[in-house]
């Protein structure tokens, strides 16, 4: 097999035909010539079914998570096509401290329909039961935002042991970092707004599957909710693919070089990263992840605190999301998660080391004073 940067640039490019272009454009049209009444439908025949573009980037996602990928509008039109899909045949097992908006769509769309909405913490034992007539196990690992990292093969014994499907949410850890099904699991999902597109201008999601038949469910389901991808976001996330590994690299390098030098500032606690030697999830993490990520988190005293250090800062920008090129930070209280108010998700850009590390701990230094 070629390695990963390999792979991320020639990925779902076609063959060498002379007079083509090297680097083809989306392909924009919603309608495709049919041909005769009498003739089979070709591969493309209507905008919301298929397209092209679509499909050079769901080969190049597919071989990187090593299965069939289904491309969606979005992370979260991906999660739902596939809580929805497993809601019909029984419970939904969901991570408790995972994606807030997940279990908001479980609890406030798919429970008052009947789907039985379960959850459980990342790490920890799970109560007796739970997967009793569950349907499908979720998993977010690393979670988000605190970071926590499952056993992806102990939770695929589990549920495949109770009749359940395992989703992964792996769009903090890339199909770079972690590929879950290889470990077991039957779907990864990732959100392809975060690190894999990287540059902060799409909109983009994915199931990856091993089974031929749920990636054609999926299709279905995609079509029928309309939750497609558009041409132009699905290109430039394809061209932002191009530069993951090399993206993935410097930021988790900036990673490592922010936990290891806030993790003693006087303002700073709580400092997670699966990739520091101490952390609790590094033994796991260490075992299942083949390259670690560029996200962290740490907790800062208060609300107005992480405002200074925002303020502060030269380089982070205060935004929600996470895998640029620029380093960002993000209260996650604000949005419903389950933690301190000073809890910082920290995601590490391409900036030089040096440079970032300085203007991060200048910014600490200002918290306070």
């Amino acid at each position: 097999m070629t390695g990963d940067g390999t792979r991320c640039v020639h990925g779902g490019h076609g063959g060498h035909v002379v007079g083509e272009p090297v680097h083809p454009g989306p392909v924009l049209s919603a309608t495709f010539h049919l041909g005769g009444p009498d003739d089979p439908p070709p591969a493309d025949f209507y905008g919301r079914a298929g397209n092209p573009t679509w499909r050079a980037l769901e080969n190049a996602i597919g071989e990187l998570d090593g299965g069939e990928c289904v491309l969606f509008a979005s992370g979260m039109a991906a999660i739902a096509a596939v809580l929805r899909l497993a809601g019909r045949d029984g419970a939904l097992v969901l991570p408790s401290d995972g994606y807030y908006l997940a279990r908001s769509l479980a609890h406030g769309e798919l429970a008052p329909l009947g789907v039985d909405v379960r959850e459980v913490p990342t790490v920890g034992e799970w109560p007796a039961g739970v997967l009793d007539g569950a349907a499908l196990v979720l998993l977010e690992t690393p979670s988000n935002p605190g970071l926590d990292v499952a056993d992806i093969a102990v939770a695929a014994a589990a549920a495949h042991a109770a009749g359940a499907l395992l989703a992964v949410d792996n769009t903090t850890a890339t199909p770079l970092g972690q590929q879950p099904l290889a470990l077991g699991a039957d779907l990864a999902v990732a959100s392809d707004t975060k690190a894999l597109a990287g540059h902060g201008d799409v909109v983009l999601g994915h199931v990856s599957v091993r089974d031929p038949a749920l990636a054609e469910r999926l299709r279905e389901a995609r079509a029928r909710g309309g939750a497609v991808p558009g041409p132009m976001e699905a290109w430039l996330a394809h061209r932002g693919l191009g530069t993951l590994d090399l993206r993935l690299t410097r930021q988790a390098a900036n990673a490592a070089a922010v936990a290891t030098a806030i993790a003693s500032h006087p303002v700073v606690s709580d400092v997670r990263w699966p990739g520091l030697p101490h952390d609790p999830a590094h033994a796991v993490a260490a075992r299942q992840m083949r390259r670690w990520n560029g996200v962290l988190r740490f907790t800062l005293p208060c609300e107005a605190a992480v405002g200074q250090f925002l303020a502060a800062s030269r380089l982070v920008t205060s935004a929600t999301s996470f895998g640029g090129l620029r380093s960002s930070a993000d209260r996650r209280e604000r949005w419903g998660d389950d933690v301190a108010p000073g809890l910082v998700r920290f995601s590490a850009g391409c900036e030089d080391e040096q440079d970032l590390v300085a203007d991060v701990l200048a910014a600490l230094d200002a918290v306070g004073t």
